[in-house]
């Protein structure tokens, strides 16, 4: 067992981190300081987050604003990256996890704490996503990991502990819905969730419409970039945060951004996710969009094979590691002429392409042209077929002459 006088606590508030300040005090009998980042989960999540720490038992509580961080930092390379977990999933969590533990890292060292803890269960990806940054940024700190040790075995226990202990929670036990809410997304799990033969329930989403609700007549937004990372929505600048919270209203009110997943964990198990990501749909779709304008094919496919890589190294918590950076540094030469807008149209949940525009644009109307144009002679064409064909008419006339 951890000898700890002062433990470090990632701290959301929620079910799981509220009983956990109880729990570390009573069995470790230290010192608890409580982290939070404000990564854009909201007010309701963010309001009273200090008192309840410190009623619960915390010693010390920080609660810092990385919004921006998160979104320019974080964020940005992922949209860079083009990464999406199983063609759907767009890391909303996972992305978030390096960054709230990296905090959690500098505040411990810098309050001499002598331990870490987290929320994280010994079933989920969150344990290896903590624990990675820490032995990335702070490998001689103990981690205490109370999933892995305490007999609380269900949510339902955890309310059971929280009401003995006097700790106030939302979750109910009609309310059991696991959430994880950020500027990029909220994740739903648990529940009538987590059998995969169930309908998501409509009294789960949070932040986009029903598609049935969503309004009669289509709508459209543009949304610029510089380089890779997104600038401008309707022409009008803005910083990286506000950005992403002004198209989550937008695609919100049209249903964009829903996805029910059922993904295979970084431990290996299968689990079901629902998740709401609206902005983020469409910021990954338009930079999408663009690209298909500004990268080469041989770059562009070669793009999509390491996006598939980035995607999974996100969802497994190797953020701070060395192919990470080396990732990045390809992502960002890639992106280099990933500059101009792109215009969506969102109806009822549907989202396409309206207009594509880069002063960078390798798409040439004198070549692309059905109109046979000077710039592209046809003749060309026979000896590359025959030059690529040559092995299949070989084969072709081998077979024939057996």
């Amino acid at each position: 067992m951890v000898k700890a006088k002062k433990v470090a606590l990632a701290y959301s508030g929620g079910l799981d981190t509220s009983v956990i300040i109880p729990w570390l005090k009573e069995n470790y009998q230290c010192e608890v300081v409580a982290i939070c980042g404000d990564i854009g989960q909201g007010e309701e999540e963010l309001e009273g987050l200090r008192d309840k720490a410190l009623k619960t038992g915390a010693s010390e509580v920080h609660i810092e604003d990385m919004r921006e961080e998160f979104v320019t930092e974080y964020l940005w390379r992922l949209v860079r990256a083009g990464a999406v977990y199983e063609n759907k999933y767009l890391l909303g969590t996972s992305i978030a996890r390096p960054l709230l533990a990296k905090r959690q890292v500098e505040v411990a060292l810098k309050t001499g704490c002598d331990a870490l803890s987290h929320g994280a269960t010994g079933k989920g990806n969150d344990q290896v996503r903590f624990e990675l940054t820490y032995k990335a940024l702070a490998p001689h700190l103990p981690v205490i990991a109370p999933w892995r040790e305490w007999d609380i075995v269900s949510r339902e226990d955890a309310l059971e502990y929280a009401a003995r202990h006097n700790v106030p929670v939302t979750a109910t036990a009609k309310k059991i819905f696991s959430r994880d809410r950020n500027i990029w997304h909220v994740s739903h799990e648990g529940g009538p969730l987590e059998d995969p033969a169930n309908a998501a329930p409509e009294e789960i989403w949070l932040i986009t419409k029903n598609p049935a609700d969503a309004p009669d007549a289509p709508g459209e937004v543009t949304i610029g970039f510089e380089q890779g990372n997104p600038t401008s929505v309707n022409g009008e600048r803005m910083s990286g945060a506000k950005l992403v919270e002004t198209l989550n209203r937008i695609g919100g009110e049209h249903g964009i951004g829903r996805v029910d997943l059922v993904e295979n964990r970084f431990v290996g198990m299968k689990s079901r996710g629902c998740y709401e990501t609206p902005g983020g749909t469409l910021i990954v779709t338009a930079h999408r969009e663009l690209e298909s304008l500004t990268l080469d094919r041989s770059t562009l496919h070669y793009k999509q094979k390491l996006a598939i890589d980035y995607g999974e190294l996100v969802y497994g918590g190797f953020w701070f590691t060395p192919l990470r950076r080396a990732l990045d540094a390809f992502f960002s030469v890639t992106s280099e002429n990933t500059t101009g807008e792109v215009t969506l149209r969102m109806y009822k949940g549907n989202l396409e392409p309206v207009s594509r525009k880069s002063p960078n644009s390798l798409y040439s109307l004198s070549i692309g042209s059905f109109t046979m144009g000077a710039d592209y002679d046809q003749k060309d064409a026979l000896g590359f077929i025959n030059l690529i064909g040559l092995p299949i008419k070989i084969r072709a006339g081998l077979n024939q002459a057996r």
